[in-house]
C-alpha cells in the first residue's frame, strides 16, 4: 500500500530487455510487464512489475552513480530475503537475481510483493491522523517488538548462519563509516569529526551476535490495514549480517526523537504524537523483551545518529556532483548536519 508513481525519467530501464531475460526462467510470470515504482526510499531502487496474468513481482535495483565499496549489494540481499522468509515471515522471499549489468543498467533481483501500510514522518488518516494516542502507542512499540523477534531468529534455521563475519563487527563498523564520511564529505564539519572520534575511542564489547537488519525505522517496516500494532512486512535488506543486535537498537533511536530535539530533514517516525514512547521507554521495552543489557545504550544512540547523518552526506553528495537528479535531495546536506549536531547533543 505504499505509493506507487511513473517511473522517473532518469530512474527507467528497457523493458523489453528485462523481459527477454525472464524468459529464460520459467518459474517467473510471462508476458511484458507494466512499470511504475515505489515513490519511498533514498537509496536502492524499487519498482512494482505487472503482468498480463494479474501476476505481481517487486524488482529492486542499486540508485543511480557511484556507490560506496559494498553498499547495495543485490546479491547479498538477494541471498537473505531467499532464505531468511524461512525464519522470519515479514521478510519478502526473493525469487530471482540477475547479476548482469547489461540487461537493465545494474544487478538486480526479483521478489514477492508484501503489501502493507508503509508510516513516514505522519501518522496516516487510517490510524487516526496521529490524533488516536492508542494507535500511536501501538505504532511505536510493533517496531520495537518486531526488532525483538527478528534478533530471535535462528541463523541456522534459515541457512544464514555463515552471513557476515560477527567478530570485531563493531570496530569495523565504525571504521567503515569514518571512511565514508571522509569519502562523502563536500566541505569540513569539526563536529561530526569530534563524534566520530569519540566513537572510535569507546567500542563497547559486543555481546553474542544476532542476524541484523541494520537498516531498522518504522518506513522500513509496513503495517497491517486493520491494526497498526500488527507488522506484515520489513523491507530493504541489503545491509543485513551477522552482528551486534544493539547497533539495531541504536540505528532505530537515531531517528526516534523526544519533544524539544532537533529533527533532521529525514525524519521517518512521528515520535512526538500523543501516545508514543519517549525513547528512554522504548529502550526499557526492548531490553525487557529481549532480555539484553543495555548499560551502554549512549554509545550506540550516538553511533546510530552519527551513521545516519553519514548516509545522508552520502546520497547529497551523489546529487551534488550530478549522478542523480532527484530534487528530494538537495535538502539532505544540511538534514546530515542536523544529525551531526544531533549526535553530539546525545554524547554522555
Amino acid at each position: 500500500m505504499e505509493e506507487v508513481i511513473e517511473v522517473r525519467q532518469d530512474e527507467r530501464f528497457d523493458v523489453d530487455r528485462l523481459t527477454g531475460w525472464m524468459t529464460g526462467h520459467r518459474s517467473l510470470p510471462a508476458g511484458s510487464p507494466s512499470v511504475r515504482q515505489f515513490a519511498g526510499g533514498k537509496a536502492n531502487l524499487t519498482y512494482l512489475l505487472e503482468f498480463p496474468g494479474g501476476e505481481q513481482l517487486v524488482l529492486r535495483r542499486p540508485p543511480l552513480g557511484p556507490v560506496a565499496e559494498t553498499s547495495h549489494d543485490m546479491t547479498r540481499e538477494y541471498t537473505v530475503l531467499s532464505r531468511l522468509w524461512k525464519g522470519f515471515d515479514k521478510a519478502p522471499r526473493a525469487i530471482a537475481l540477475c547479476e548482469d549489468p547489461d540487461v537493465i543498467g545494474a544487478p538486480f533481483f526479483l521478489m514477492e510483493p508484501k503489501p502493507g501500510v508503509v508510516i513516514r514522518d505522519v501518522v496516516p488518516d487510517i490510524f487516526g491522523g496521529g490524533r488516536d494516542e492508542w494507535a500511536n502507542r501501538k505504532l511505536s512499540t510493533v517496531v520495537i517488538d518486531t526488532l525483538v523477534e527478528l534478533h530471535a531468529v535462528d541463523p541456522v534455521e534459515c541457512g544464514l548462519d555463515n552471513l557476515g563475519h560477527p567478530d570485531g563487527f563493531l570496530e569495523r563498523q565504525v571504521e567503515g563509516w569514518w571512511g565514508r564520511w571522509e569519502r562523502a564529505k563536500d566541505d569540513e564539519d569539526p563536529i561530526a569529526d569530534e563524534v566520530g572520534i569519540w566513537l572510535r575511542s569507546g567500542v563497547p564489547q559486543s555481546g553474542r551476535p544476532t542476524l541484523i537488519h541494520n537498516d531498522w525505522r518504522l518506513d522500513n517496516m509496513a503495517v497491517s490495514p486493520d491494526d497498526p500494532g500488527v507488522c506484515v512486512a520489513v523491507y530493504d535488506w541489503d545491509m543485513a549480517t551477522r552482528g551486534d543486535p544493539l547497533a539495531d537498537v541504536g540505528t532505530l533511536m537515531a531517528s526516534w526523537y523526544d519533544e524539544g530535539e532537533e529533527k533532521s530533514t529525514l525524519a521517518p517516525m512521528p515520535t512526538t504524537s500523543a501516545g508514543w514512547l519517549d525513547r528512554s521507554a522504548a529502550l526499557d521495552r526492548y531490553g525487557e523483551r529481549s532480555g539484553r543489557e543495555l548499560a551502554q545504550a549512549d554509545w550506540y544512540v550516538v553511533f546510530g545518529t552519527w551513521k545516519l547523518g553519514v548516509v545522508l552526506q552520502q546520497i547529497y553528495i551523489r546529487w551534488l556532483k550530478g549522478q542523480t537528479k532527484d530534487p528530494r535531495f538537495e535538502p539532505l546536506g544540511e538534514g546530515a548536519r542536523a544529525l551531526f549536531r544531533l549526535a553530539a547533543l546525545r554524547m554522555p
